[in-house]
């Protein structure tokens, strides 16, 4: 596996995107998820990153103007903070958590952007669409 399974995932992230105009929280995410189809707490946890960025950014509306693109660069941000905490702290408070790990530090950010735009249930159907179809191409071509 080298750099066929990224692309073929932003393939299909583009024309699920040109089909439907729903992004799969962001156009390169189910890329980075399906990398990591084999361990599902790993993308449970950063699922949890990305609401709790998404939370994080509604409680920040009441006393900060964010919108554009100083809303996105905060969503980066918080997610890439969160995911920094998650990393060291977590395993710290809970011993067992070290397979219950962040996927990158923009990612959660990038999902949360998308989650707040679309909705939670929207985003995360198109996000698992993408991702499955991705991995069962990946495994049809024998790329995983």
């Amino acid at each position: 596996m080298g750099f066929e399974i990224p692309f073929i995932g932003l393939l299909i992230s583009l024309a699920f995107t040109a089909l439907t105009g729903i992004y799969p929280g962001g156009i390169i995410v189910p890329s980075y998820l399906v990398l990591f189809m084999n361990e599902p707490a790993r993308i449970a946890g950063t699922l949890i990153a990305a609401l709790l960025t998404m939370a994080v950014y509604r409680l920040s509306c009441r006393w900060l103007i964010l919108f554009g693109r100083r809303r996105f660069v905060f969503l980066i941000l918080v997610g890439g903070i969160l995911a920094f905490l998650w990393r060291e702290l977590f395993p710290a408070i809970f011993p067992v958590s070290l397979e219950f790990r962040v996927i990158g530090w923009v990612v959660p950010g990038l999902i949360a952007s998308h989650l707040e735009r679309q909705g939670v249930v929207v985003t995360t159907a198109a996000l698992v669409t993408v991702t499955v179809l991705t991995g069962w191409i990946g495994l049809v071509l024998n790329l995983l």
